[in-house]
Parts: C-alpha cells; structure tokens; sequence
C-alpha cells in the first residue's frame, strides 16, 4: 500500500484530518519518566497509543530524537507504530534538502532505516533535492510550500516576473512536475489560510500537511475551510506541544488523549 493509499484510508477509518506530531522533550516529560533511560520511547508510545484512534498520522520530529541521541528510540517507536498501530501512516519530520547521494542517503535513512511512509523535504534546491525520495514510489514526499513561521515570507512571498510568489511556483513544480507517481504533499501552514486556499485551488487534490494549530495558534475554522479538498479531506492538521504536554501530572494520558479527541472534533465541526 502507497502512503496516499494509507492516508486515504486513514482518513476513512479513522473519521480525522488530525495529525499528532511527536516533539519529546525529556524536561517536559511526567515526573514518572524523568530519569527513565528509554524515556522518549515510553513517552512517545504512550502518547501514540492515547490519541490514535483520534488522528489520521503521526509525525515524528527527527531532532527531538537525534538532539538527545535517541534515534535507537525512534527506530524502536517507529517499529511499535507499525506493529500495534499497522493504519496509521508514519511522517518523519526531517525537512531535508541536500542534493544527490547524499540525498539519496537521507531517503535511505527515512525509508530503510525508520521506515517512515513519508517524509518531509525543503525544495530550496529545486528537483535535484526532490529527485532521490521519489524514487521510492511508494513513499510519500511532503514539500515545504508555504510554512507557518513569519520568517517564511522572506522567501516564500518573493515574486517572479509573471507576479507569482515563489511559493506558489513550488505548489506548481509538485503538480506539474514532481507528481508523477502522485506520491506528493505540500506542508501549508494553518497560520496562513488565505495561502492555504491559493495552493489547494493550484494543486487540487493533493494533500495538504497542515502545521500551525495549537500552541502555534492557528484558527481551525479558517484552516479547514481552506484546505478541503473535493472529497471533503485533504489534510494532515498537525497539533504537537498542545497534545503532548497537556498536562504534566499523574493524568498525563487521559489529557492528551483528551486534547487529541477535542481537537479532531473541532476539526470536524467545520468539515
């Protein structure tokens, strides 16, 4: 099965446009787990197995791993994903945008070594950054396009000579272009809606990763209105810290899973 194929049917199944994003931080984690020497896996599976029936993916962030030298962790977690949790789609967060072999290491690493169903790669580059992870025909490739901090629009609202900023020309090098095994995403930030409705009108069905909820303050009304796609899907909203950390006490499970269900829910009032 395809990752789009996985997220179609996640998005099926589980009745959720939410993604959960995996942010561990071992200074935030319950006092239960400070000082534990597997702390992020039990954290991250714990989180995972709470809010899974609530979200359409899970998206580890790979610094969070890497920064405590965690990647066994990941590897561990990634596993546990696919073993207890074999309908919901694996996205590494890596935002990786080198060239050539070593871009072809990076896949490597996503594909091989966590297996992840897609990752997420920064097109700063052009095509040869894209090329290598689109080999694996299978996977999914989530291209920044137009991302949620406010630093973006540096780059992100420079114009051609036609007046199309440049990350609208992204939007149209993935559809265009780098489609071909319509194994491609685009990473749209919630804190932008109006951006959010021009790139879906310019890709169509494509789906959308959608950071910027939650603790980044992105309106989830104006989100889902502009990212729908025809079928009435379409995106993967991410809520990380919001989840994760909503509450640091003995009931640090049943919070997040609650935080999970109210944000599907408020997702879904507004489909």
């Amino acid at each position: 099965m395809t990752f789009i194929e996985k997220l179609a049917k996640a998005w099926a199944t589980s009745g959720s446009m939410l993604t959960v994003g995996l942010d561990p931080d071992p200074q935030r984690f319950p006092a239960e787990l400070q000082g534990h020497p597997d702390a992020i896996f039990e954290f991250c599976r714990a989180i995972v197995d709470v809010t899974a029936q609530y979200a359409c993916a899970i998206k580890p962030q790979i610094a969070y791993f890497s920064a405590e030298r965690a990647e066994d962790q990941l590897e561990a977690l990634c596993d546990y994903v696919r073993e207890h949790h074999p309908d919901l789609p694996i996205i590494l967060d890596a935002k990786r945008g080198d060239i050539g072999s070593t871009a072809q290491q990076y896949a490597r690493e996503a594909f091989e070594r966590y297996q992840a169903d897609a990752v997420t790669v920064n097109p700063y580059m052009g095509s040869d950054s894209i090329t290598p992870y689109l080999e694996w025909d299978d996977k999914g490739v989530i291209i920044l396009c137009r991302t949620s901090n406010p630093g973006g629009s540096d780059l992100q609202f420079i114009e051609s000579a036609d007046g199309t900023p440049l990350y609208l020309r992204v939007a149209a090098l993935a559809a265009d272009r780098w489609n071909g095994n319509g194994q491609c995403a685009l990473v749209v930030g919630a804190t932008f809606p109006e951006e959010i409705a021009k790139v879906r009108a310019r890709v169509a069905d494509m789906p959308l990763l959608i950071p910027g909820i939650g603790a980044q303050g992105g309106d989830i009304p104006s989100t889902v209105k502009a990212g729908l796609d025809s079928q009435g899907t379409g995106m993967m909203i991410n809520s990380s810290r919001a989840i994760l950390y909503a509450s640091t006490g003995d009931d640090w499970r049943v919070a997040a899973a609650l935080a999970a269900r109210q944000t599907r829910d408020a997702i879904n009032a507004v489909r």
